[in-house]
């Protein structure tokens, strides 16, 4: 049963765990796509738990002349290579967890394919883990930006990692002798870590 109905948010990269909550428990999602790009949001970042503790990932873009760009249209910077950067960064964090080596093949591709566009890095990025997942789930886009919406629950402040409030059940995290648990992360890190129990985790949270 979907406990979210239809619901609004915003496509991220490896997008944080409370968002695939709502991806999880939802009867149709609607993702964002007419809002503007903000800076330092989960729209180009991913946060993971690396042998350091807390560590963010960033996703480089193309600065536009215009002060307001929409976020379909931002564009990837292709300058260095991040891709490798962001998987040897995965592999240290992750290499020894449990799940890690079993969905490697199929995250490979996002670290491969040079994307043009960052919605279309993001949108491979949560389909091929919501397949890891075995999470299906239906989705369209919205036409225009609303800044209130009344037909549906709005989960769009999920993309500000500082503006999410949500206290998730804690699970076993490969560093987390360390530093405790550390809370909301990229899905990856509930992906590897968890497997295929990830999905019931998912559908037990509450936000």
């Amino acid at each position: 049963m979907a406990t979210f109905g239809h619901s609004l948010v915003h496509p991220g990269y490896f997008p944080s765990i409370s968002t695939f909550v709502v991806l999880a428990q939802s009867g149709h999602v609607t993702f964002e796509t007419g809002d503007h790009f903000q800076k330092q949001t989960n729209r180009n970042r991913m946060y993971i738990y690396s042998p350091n503790g807390k560590q963010l990932l960033n996703v480089p873009i193309k600065h536009s002349k215009e002060s307001h760009q929409r976020m379909r249209d931002v564009r990837l910077e292709s300058a260095f290579n991040w891709q490798k950067q962001h998987f040897k960064s995965l592999e240290a964090a992750y290499r020894t967890s449990p799940f890690f080596e079993f969905f490697e093949d199929e995250l490979l591709p996002i670290f491969e394919k040079k994307h043009e566009f960052l919605m279309d890095l993001n949108y491979q990025t949560m389909e091929i883990v919501s397949g890891c997942l075995g999470l299906d789930f239906t989705y369209d886009e919205s036409d225009e930006f609303f800044s209130e919406v009344t037909d549906k629950t709005d989960f769009r402040y999920l993309i500000n990692g500082k503006k999410d409030p949500t206290q998730l059940e804690a699970y076993i995290q490969v560093f987390g002798n360390k530093e405790g648990f550390l809370n909301n992360l990229s899905i990856l890190d509930l992906l590897f870590n968890e497997g295929r129990h990830a999905l019931d985790y998912l559908r037990r949270q509450t936000l």
